[in-house]
């Protein structure tokens, strides 16, 4: 554990490593998820390939250390599999803030695809809630299931214990829409567990998140 006095600077000439990982299997899917916050390789295999696309644009835009692997009941369809990868990729990001000590806590991005413009705030509140006002034109890309991404968006915010909030301005492919909605949230997240050496201890005036 990070010595109460620590500032962020401290923190980041430490040798403290911001990485987790979480394993879940249930009757429905078996999922493992590790995440590092400070950058490393990506690699996502989940059996739905629109899913795999988003996670690794994920991954490589935040910056993260990313690999997600995971077996679902994909017979049914992709809904298990995605929430569940939500559910842990949130409690690795839970696991891997540690206390939140030095962190920014606050973070938001703009990402514009082609005609596509949509923004992520996200703040490490420890409490965990999604506002995601998106209107998508299609129910259906190639065989994923659109409204699949709010699903993983609740999943990671509730788990994770954070507020994020996500918001499409225009759009009119929904591929775009969503992909820029992942890149978005990736940027936001990055800028709000990001080490600032100017922060000491836990941003908060309660003196904890």
């Amino acid at each position: 554990m990070a010595d109460p006095g620590m500032t962020g600077s401290d923190m980041a000439d430490s040798d403290m490593r911001r990485t987790a990982t979480i394993e879940r299997t249930t009757a429905e899917t078996d999922v493992t998820v590790t995440l590092g916050l400070d950058g490393g390789a990506v690699a996502v295999t989940t059996g739905v390939p629109f899913f795999d696309h988003m996670l690794e644009a994920f991954g490589r835009h935040g910056l993260f250390a990313l690999e997600a692997r995971a077996t679902g009941d994909l017979a049914v369809d992709a809904h298990h599999t995605v929430e569940d990868v939500g559910i842990c990729l949130g409690q690795a990001l839970s696991s891997a803030l540690g206390d939140k000590r030095g962190i920014r806590r606050f973070g938001s991005a703009f990402v514009p695809m082609d005609e596509a413009l949509v923004l992520a705030a996200v703040d490490i509140s420890g409490r965990g809630q999604c506002h995601y006002d998106v209107t998508l034109p299609i129910e259906l890309i190639g065989t994923f299931d659109t409204t699949l991404a709010k699903e993983f968006m609740i999943a990671l915010a509730a788990n994770a214990g954070i507020t994020v909030h996500i918001v499409a301005f225009a759009g009119e492919n929904a591929h775009h829409i969503i992909e820029a909605a992942f890149k978005a949230l990736a940027r936001a997240l990055a800028e709000a567990v990001e080490i600032d050496p100017r922060v000491s201890g836990v941003p908060s005036t309660k003196g904890s998140l």
